[in-house]
């Protein structure tokens, strides 16, 4: 079942009281303990964000819960038959996975007690239809955190309950029927010939009595198979048109609705527990979206009216909105929220001005920075602003005043010459007294994402704060090492294609220790969320990794290793220094957006609708894992326009015999 938004409710069952239901068989059960609420959360900033917010409030309430990150549908299902073990579970909460999984059913927790309920916070679409229609105690006890779309698939609920429950006429069936109509007319037939003889029998008088007899026999026969006859209430088209609507439904690819953060931030403002950490981890769910081409602009900034509005409320304002782009702290105590104009530089508060842009997908795409003319564009930009080499290059925080305070007004005066003409959208940023200058929302994404993916495992060269291209022997780098890892638990193998040859194709410790190390990596990030220490520490490494991004990209596109197909562009990485970051999925994937921006203005859109299609070809980038003999791939869409969501674009339709996760 679904249960809707609290705005959307009208009376009925909404998230308030899905909670209320999860404290109160938590303290009527004679056995609690942290394995009584289950938290399953998928290795992303929204879910992080989610599953802290869900935390505190649980925290608030005196629950005991236990978090479980959970990355692939083989670990759920992992997962799912320990859980079945655990006689204290009462609750179930899936966080951003789950969605696309029939839950109801016996094949995942459909033999579960009745007693523990599953609960779905999950932004993705499509969802299944089972986890919001399935009736009886199996479908009730399986509660969908809808955001108003389920209301809206009344079509596709009538058609997947035909299918599902409905008598189906299959093409043996409609044989059959077709040879019982022929038997009937063709004992109509014998009837009517029957009967012209009985009328003139009666004109003559002498009309036998059993022979009337013998048609009244064979006219109750033909009634009773007429009551026989299989009866059906849809028609073979109309399954057909039913399993169509739900395919195409299923089939049209992946999309995203409201955030799982934003969801639990609803139910906190109901249950009115809102605060500063709150709204902060809300508005980072709702920015990963976008950053990640998850949602349009539209849609961001319908979004942001909201949050906009929270950030009004709970800070009061006390700032020069013309300055809004580089805030400080008003006193040691401020952990205020404010709203501010983000540009799309990467981390140009805490990098210099020149990197932050040559490191922006979008600034690289508009003025194709990874040819010596592009780069020239970018400081022929920079003087036309009037701002001189040495000062783009120092760290932000140490340029000219006057300069950063004219940086947003000259932009908006040159930039557009060169094509740049949305270097800016709305977002927020979070102050921290002194312990640090005031980090953007978009900051905190990139830095908690660098975490989930490199906090350990893997070694990265990170330049020291204040240094610049020094690297390690210099003074100016040393190696990435998170907060609370030992330094020597680092496989060495990270760095080296040819040892991770010599370790063998199939090494159980080496599986083992990749396992161990992206689950250390979910819990760095997670701790990160409401650390400032961490969160700035990452910042560091975030940068480093888009050094990798661009540098991989770059060499792509220098050595043409871009093969445009029919319906996609297919790049595969088989060597390079960062090979061994590309192995991971989640950098896979941004490679994979960074060439979809410097794309975009390289096949600019015309009248011609071929030319427009090539546009908007998918990107499937794969790289080689050398010690497995495979390669991992990620497939995404293209979207048109710079900040327009990807367009839906189902993998399997174009892989349809891949194995999960190659």
């Amino acid at each position: 079942m679904f249960i809707p938004p609290p705005q959307l409710a009208q009376g009925r069952r909404t998230y308030t009281d899905a909670y209320a239901d999860i404290l109160s068989a938590y303290r009527r059960s004679p056995q609690t303990s942290a394995s009584s609420v289950i938290l399953l959360v998928a290795p992303d900033v929204d879910s992080l964000c989610a599953a802290r917010m869900l935390a505190s409030l649980f925290k608030q309430d005196d629950v005991l819960y236990r978090i479980i990150p959970v990355s692939s549908v083989q670990e759920l299902q992992d997962v799912k038959e320990e859980l079945a073990t655990y006689a204290e579970l009462h609750a179930l909460i899936l966080v951003n996975m789950g969605n696309f999984i029939d839950l109801p059913t016996p094949a995942w927790f459909g033999e579960f007690d009745l007693g523990v309920s599953i609960h779905v916070i999950d932004s993705s679409r499509p969802r299944s239809m089972a986890n919001m229609f399935y009736p009886g105690e199996n479908g009730e006890r399986v509660i969908l955190w809808d955001d108003g779309d389920a209301e809206k698939l009344t079509e596709l609920r009538k058609a997947w309950e035909t299918l599902e429950f409905e008598p189906l006429p299959d093409s043996d069936d409609e044989d059959s029927e077709d040879d019982f109509d022929d038997e009937e007319d063709g004992l109509e037939e014998d009837d009517s010939s029957e009967d012209d003889n009985d009328d003139e029998d009666a004109e003559d008088g002498s009309r036998p009595s059993g022979k009337r007899r013998s048609t009244d026999g064979n006219s109750k026969a033909r009634k009773r198979r007429k009551l026989d006859k299989p009866v059906f209430n849809v028609t073979r088209d109309e399954v057909e048109e039913y399993k169509q609507r739900l395919n195409k439904y299923y089939y049209a690819g992946t999309s995203y609705g409201q955030s799982a953060a934003s969801t639990i931030y609803i139910l906190a403002t109901v249950l009115e527990r809102v605060d500063n950490d709150m709204l902060w981890l809300a508005i980072l769910g709702l920015t990963y979206q976008y950053v990640t081409a998850r949602i349009s602009r539209d849609k961001y900034e319908q979004q942001h009216t909201v949050y906009h509005d929270e950030v009004s409320r709970l800070n009061p304002i006390t700032f020069n909105s013309e300055e809004s782009h580089s805030l400080n702290s008003v006193n040691a105590d401020d952990l205020s929220v404010r709203p501010t104009d983000e540009l799309r530089f990467m981390f140009f508060r805490h990098w210099n001005l020149y990197d932050a842009m040559y490191h922006s997908s979008y600034v690289a795409s508009k003025l194709g920075i990874w040819k010596e003319k592009g780069r020239k564009r970018l400081t022929g930009l920079l003087a036309k602003m009037g701002f001189s080499i040495p000062q783009t290059q120092q760290p932000y925080s140490h340029m000219d005043r006057d300069l950063k305070k004219a940086l947003v007004k000259k932009l908006d005066d040159v930039a557009p010459e060169y094509g740049l003409v949305e270097l800016s959208y709305p977002s927020f940023m979070r102050c921290y007294g002194y312990h640090s200058q005031p980090l953007s929302a978009a900051d905190a994404v990139e830095s908690i994402n660098s975490l989930l993916d490199f906090a350990g495992g893997a070694r990265l060269e990170i330049e020291l704060e204040g240094h610049r291209h020094g690297g390690e022997w210099f003074g100016g780098g040393k190696l990435w090492e998170a907060d609370g890892y030992e330094k020597d638990s680092v496989p060495a193998k990270a760095n080296s294609a040819t040892k991770g040859q010599a370790n063998g194709a199939d090494d159980p410790a080496e599986e083992s220790s990749a396992l161990e190390w992206w689950k250390k990596n979910f819990w760095s990030a997670y701790d990160s969320l409401l650390e400032i220490d961490r969160l700035r520490k990452a910042i560091q490494l975030a940068m480093s990794v888009h050094r990798a991004i661009i540098r991989q990209g770059t060499s792509i596109i220098d050595k043409q290793d871009i093969r445009t197909m029919r319906n996609h562009r297919v790049v595969i990485l088989t060597q390079g220094p960062d090979l061994v970051l590309f192995q991971n999925p989640s950098m896979l994937s941004r490679l994979a957006l960074w060439l979809i921006d410097a794309f975009r203005d390289r096949a600019p859109a015309t009248a011609a609708p071929g030319r427009t299609k090539r546009r908007e070809l998918p990107f499937i980038v794969a790289c080689l894992k050398e010690s497995k003999g495979t390669y991992v791939v990620a497939g995404i869409m293209a979207s048109p326009e710079f900040g327009d969501v990807r367009r839906k674009w189902h993998f399997r339709n174009e892989f349809p015999k891949r194995e999960p996760g190659h």
